[in-house]
């Protein structure tokens, strides 16, 4: 891409139009923040179930203790070799959250649909510390329109981010990210979901190529993303 090249006086104007830009970004992020806060809830009626390293736990003992639960719907079916690249690249970014958001009543697992061993193995490839629980057998990714049946995908959409979309351009694992409170009732209530683009500000890696010179420079969404092991350099 060429960009014109131009003195302190003319760049320092063209500086301060974009800032104009950037402030009422900053206010329409605030005003949508309030929104998302003033969602209503939904309390959550079903019996869910997961595998984790400390045994069998409900969606109540997910919180860890916590009265808010962060849930990433990460792409790992049952007998994939790998987990999906654009979750990892998300994933990279939480094990220096855990401390903040615990502190701040906050929990953070990921649940994918594999199991138990199939996730550990690739959480050990990948380094990670986050909590990671399986829902496999169960139906929470697929209640969370996060996950689809065969019989889904075969009748010609799925309903994801919200909306039907055609199964020939979806996958039957999507990412996502979900959002529940428990009450000292010990009562469950899902607050909040995000699809598709939607927890792309957790990615800080896309957030410090946005003011990069070249930006995110890619020739399709996360198009230059691999696992942070198979990047050329990665054993550097």
């Amino acid at each position: 891409m060429d960009h014109p090249v131009v003195d302190r006086e003319e760049w320092l104007k063209a500086r301060k139009a974009l800032l104009l830009k950037e402030k009422e970004e900053t206010h329409l992020r605030d005003a949508v923040r309030a929104a998302r806060q003033a969602l209503p809830w939904v309390r959550v009626e079903k019996d869910y179930h997961f595998d984790t390293p400390q045994g069998r736990r409900t969606l109540a003992g997910l919180f860890d203790g916590r009265s808010q639960l962060m849930i990433y719907h990460f792409m790992l079916a049952p007998g994939a070799k790998a987990g999906c690249p654009g979750c990892s690249f998300l994933s990279d970014h939480v094990d220096g959250a855990l401390p903040h958001l615990n502190n701040h009543d906050v929990t953070w697992t990921a649940v994918s649909r594999a199991p138990l061993n199939e996730i550990q193995a690739y959480k050990a490839r990948m380094g990670w510390k986050f909590p990671w629980a399986s829902s496999f057998g169960g139906d929470f990714n697929y209640d969370y329109h996060a996950s689809f049946t065969k019989e889904q995908m075969a009748q010609g959409s799925v309903d994801y981010n919200f909306q039907q979309t055609p199964s020939s351009r979806a996958n039957d694992e999507l990412p996502g990210l979900s959002a529940f409170y428990r009450n000292k009732n010990g009562e469950v209530f899902h607050t909040y979901s995000s699809y598709a683009r939607g927890p792309e500000e957790i990615i800080g890696t896309l957030m410090i190529l946005d003011r990069a010179p070249l930006g995110r420079n890619e020739t399709g969404t996360l198009s230059f993303v691999r696992r942070h092991d198979e990047y050329q350099n990665a054993a550097e």
